[in-house]
């Protein structure tokens, strides 16, 4: 080695130094970091303004297709491995084409063998009077498991248990029923079975919990002690005055889930003035809202749920 290239080693060495020093504070801090503590309202925010962009986007079109690769995107960018698990239906207007998005972790290339489930729905109602943005009924959901996705995957022992799944066709094009509404949960349900249900000990579906004026409303029909402990991960985070019971119970995507035997709660705001609206917009959302609802999710789950 010249006296050139010995002055460059010893002029590189400490920068390389410094920067390794730098990463390793970096990741202590994350470990020191509470995961709920790293849930960004905003990030969320973003992506629900993204698939509002898109404009509406109900099962079977060619824009839905569009909010498949955003919300795929952004899965792998996050670390998951992603299954499109897709299938036809018969409904109100004909045959359509439906595909759920399935997301386990595979930091080492590998998906895992989860145990909880989260999940939300992405189309939007199919409207033919009025343009059906769905800034909350699908959006917000939508933008918030994204958003969890991200900060789950930075703990890969917790990623490991879990599946994130985003299904389609939640909306029904006349009347909820045994054959209309429901399509993704109730084909990935099937799919499942009694064998396929039992690696899955509990599971959250979220929907509509963007609204400015958030009270997130527990179907009276959800996993007691599932809502004993949401209840108690907002009670620790002082944020118990946002949630309560609502007064009868709701079809959504977790009957399915609860039918064989994969006790699912729905967290949802149903009292919310522009539901099915052309009015359910991104003016009505805020992303203070997706922020409680992320940070008392990721507590229940990393303090509660997931503990053993």
């Amino acid at each position: 080695m010249n006296s050139r290239q010995t002055l460059l080693h010893y002029s590189i060495t400490p920068l390389l130094l410094a920067l390794a020093w730098i990463v390793f504070a970096q990741q202590l801090c994350a470990a020191e970091t509470k995961i709920w503590e790293q849930f960004s309202g905003e990030k969320a925010f973003v992506h629900v303004q993204r698939l509002v962009d898109l404009g509406p986007h109900p099962a079977g079109s060619d824009a839905i297709e569009k909010a498949r690769d955003y919300i795929e995107e952004q899965l792998r960018h996050s670390g998951w491995q992603v299954t499109r698990q897709a299938f036809t239906d018969d409904t109100p207007r004909g045959k359509v084409h439906f595909v759920n998005l399935i997301a386990r972790f595979s930091a080492d290339g590998n998906a895992a063998s989860s145990s909880f489930l989260l999940s939300s729905h992405y189309d939007t109602k199919f409207f033919e009077a009025i343009r059906f943005v769905g800034a909350n009924d699908g959006g917000s959901s939508t933008g918030l498991l994204l958003e969890l996705a991200r900060v789950i995957g930075q703990r890969p022992n917790v990623a490991r248990k879990i599946e994130l799944v985003f299904f389609d066709g939640e909306e029904a094009y006349e009347n909820f029923s045994e054959t209309d509404g429901l399509y993704g949960s109730r084909y990935f349900a099937k799919q499942l079975q009694a064998d396929g249900a039992k690696q899955f000990r509990a599971g959250i579906l979220f929907d509509m919990i963007g609204d400015r004026s958030l009270g997130i409303t527990l179907p009276a029909d959800s996993p007691a002690a599932i809502a004993r402990d949401i209840f108690a991960a907002a009670e620790a985070l002082k944020l118990r005055n946002y949630f309560s019971y609502l007064d009868r119970d709701l079809i959504d995507d977790h009957m399915p889930l609860n039918a064989i035997g994969i006790p699912t709660i729905d967290i949802i705001d149903f009292d919310y003035p522009w539901w099915h609206t052309a009015s359910d917009t991104i003016d009505k959302i805020s992303a203070q809202s997706l922020q409680i609802t992320g940070s008392v999710a990721l507590y229940y789950l990393s303090e509660l749920a997931l503990k053993h």
